[in-house]
């Protein structure tokens, strides 16, 4: 009974040892590399992605702060001449009714 204990002992050994299981074991190792490349691959890629839409983003809100700017600009600007306009009118007014009395 002992013998064919250490008969099917020494087997195992000279399976698991063998150069087939070697190669098995080491297949699987490249597949699981293979796989945790594949996973920082695509990780990678999605941050990239990520990058390139927050850049986006912060340069379409620069723009908008840039125009933004000119419209107060341009508003101050209006506002100045409606203000002047309005002296004109005003002046304009007195001087009609000046020439009316007259």
């Amino acid at each position: 009974m002992f013998d064919q204990i250490v008969t099917i002992v020494m087997t195992a050994i000279t399976v698991l040892g063998s150069s087939e299981a070697f190669k098995y074991y080491k297949e699987k190792q490249k597949l699981k590399h293979k796989e945790k490349v594949s996973k920082l691959t695509n990780q990678n890629a999605y941050t990239t992605d990520l990058k390139d839409r927050v850049a986006k983003i912060e340069d379409l809100l620069v723009q908008c702060l840039q125009g933004k700017e000119d419209m107060q600009k341009q508003v101050l600007q209006l506002t100045a001449e409606v203000s002047t306009l309005r002296e004109r009118v005003r002046s304009l007014e007195k001087e009609n009714e000046r020439l009316k009395n007259t």
